[in-house]
């Protein structure tokens, strides 16, 4: 028994040891390439759903590559075991293509950055403020504050309106006077409302124009410039207020009217 152990030990233990080492210098090299790029990527500005990936990816693929280098070496065909596991990863990737699909739209998504959390933004068929974004899907609360969750591959593939994209945003206001009203008096009323809010910006300056001779009204364009944090609260303000102007100067916001004729034969 002892002769046997011993040939054994001679023919084979130097392919033991060998593989030992392989798997042991493929686990230290994984997990120190994980630190090295973990401190690296803390250093960009990649997102960190997109960091954890990366860092899994390489940590699993050196493994891997250890096991398959240690199979090599006790004579195991490593070729059929790399065949399989690619026809294997084809099959898993053709089953879960739409999955896949929203997994590189993500990643995109992450590294290109059309929208940050927070934003306001309309895609894929859907608006509201983006509360996370992930490798699959992005969150979205609507303004009436439901959860709703968004393919990325929807996004990606659409038209992404991103409304805090630039920090300044301009506002357009229709208001309709009667005919019989004063353009320069309605105008200059208009002007002065948005001239005493301080939070219209003064360059470019806020303009009153004549957009419309409607059926009903001479409609004007109230146009402003404010910090897109502020827009909405701007908007409504400046509408309540021109209407209380409007009122209190006597300046007609008229309702929608037809003149008809009435023609007598007799």
């Amino acid at each position: 028994m002892w002769d046997r152990i011993m040939e054994w030990v001679v023919a084979y233990g130097g392919q033991v040891i060998g593989a030992i080492a392989t798997l042991v210098i493929g686990y230290l090299v994984a997990r120190i390439s994980r630190r090295v790029l973990k401190r690296w990527l803390k250093k960009t500005d990649l997102a960190i759903a997109i960091q954890r990936f990366v860092i899994q990816i390489t940590y699993v693929a050196i493994l891997v590559f250890a096991i398959v280098a240690t199979l090599a070496r006790f004579g195991i065909q490593t070729t059929s075991f790399v065949a399989v596991l690619g026809a294997a990863g084809f099959a898993i990737g053709f089953a879960l293509q739409g999955s896949l699909a929203n997994f590189a739209a993500g990643v995109l998504l992450l590294i290109l950055r059309p929208f940050k959390i927070g934003d306001y933004v309309e895609a894929g068929g859907v608006s509201g403020s983006v509360k996370d974004i992930q490798l699959f899907t992005t969150v979205l609360s609507t303004p009436d504050n439901v959860k709703v969750m968004v393919p990325n591959g929807q996004i990606y593939g659409g038209v992404i309106r991103n409304y805090n994209g630039y920090d300044v945003r301009r506002c357009d206001l229709s208001v309709g006077i009667g005919y019989e009203d004063s353009l320069d008096e309605a105008s200059a009323a208009a002007l002065d409302v948005m001239l005493r809010d301080r939070r219209i910006h003064q360059d470019p300056k806020p303009e009153v124009l004549v957009g419309e001779l409607g059926d009903s009204s001479v409609n004007l364009i109230l146009r402003w410039w404010v910090d897109a944090t502020d827009y909405w609260s701007v908007l409504f303000s400046i509408t309540r207020t021109v209407k209380e102007t409007f009122d209190a100067t006597g300046i007609e916001i008229p309702y929608p009217q037809h003149v008809v004729h009435l023609k007598n034969d007799a």
